[in-house]
């Protein structure tokens, strides 16, 4: 018999924490999943586990601010089904010190990656493909973080836009916008973790897996009238007030 083809995943930044989950995940759901990152190394190591679980799984090696290497990416993916741009940039600092190369940088990476990959998949997905992008609840502010802040909050409007302008061909765009996530992103953060657990409703950290579940959500037939929208998963805090991240 026929090698069964499977449909195709891209997940960006998928080395590690979320995006290695979301990748699992997807794999788990019947896709085969195209890992991105910038380094070899976490790619490999994410394709491991993935073919360990029984799954379809390979790596891609690239910087996703290069259009080129992103277009020959989607271009060595017949099968693709679902986007998800999960890969992004983050850095504390406060906004008297801010540059404006601090902007630029962090919308290089976090806005106009991000929509150079959908513009460039959107023109081959078929009727039914997903994109998914990774937003964050400090879109909706937080201190020291202006300009991730600020990019976080494009990719909320450019999800919304796409969704909008992509529904004539069903194509779905929805975003996660996770809230405090036990990732090494995390722990390169000066706050103590034990002092942000208390300040969740939950009273403890979100896991990469929450995230992988709501991307799982989007990817699925269930949410095939689902679009536009910013789901915030960050375990309740942003019910109780948004003025810290």
């Amino acid at each position: 018999m026929p090698k069964q083809v499977l449909p195709q995943a891209i997940v960006t930044g998928a080395g590690s924490g979320i995006g290695r989950a979301i990748a699992r995940r997807l794999a788990h759901e019947g896709f085969a999943a195209i890992v991105v990152d910038r380094a070899a190394a976490p790619a490999d190591e994410t394709v491991r586990q993935i073919r360990a679980e029984g799954h379809e799984a390979r790596a891609e090696i690239l910087d996703i601010t290069d259009a080129t290497a992103t277009q020959r990416l989607v271009d060595s993916a017949p099968n693709l089904r679902v986007l998800v741009n999960n890969a992004g940039i983050f850095d504390v600092k406060k906004f008297n010190e801010l540059t404006a190369d601090d902007f630029r940088r962090m919308y290089e990476v976090n806005l106009i990656a991000m929509f150079t990959l959908c513009q460039q998949a959107a023109r081959v997905l078929p009727e039914g493909g997903r994109i998914i992008n990774l937003a964050s609840r400090a879109a909706f502010g937080a201190r020291n973080y202006a300009h991730y802040a600020a990019s976080k909050a494009g990719v909320a409007g450019l999800t919304k836009a796409l969704a909008l302008e992509l529904a004539a061909k069903q194509i779905t765009v929805n975003a996660i916008a996770p809230g405090v996530i036990m990732t090494d992103m995390l722990l390169e953060r000066p706050d103590g973790v034990a002092e942000l657990a208390a300040e969740q409703p939950t009273g403890k950290l979100g896991k990469p897996e929450h995230i992988a579940h709501a991307a799982a959500f989007f990817a699925s037939p269930f949410a095939e009238y689902v679009t536009g929208q910013v789901l915030i998963v960050d375990g309740g805090r942003s019910v109780g007030g948004t003025a810290a991240f």
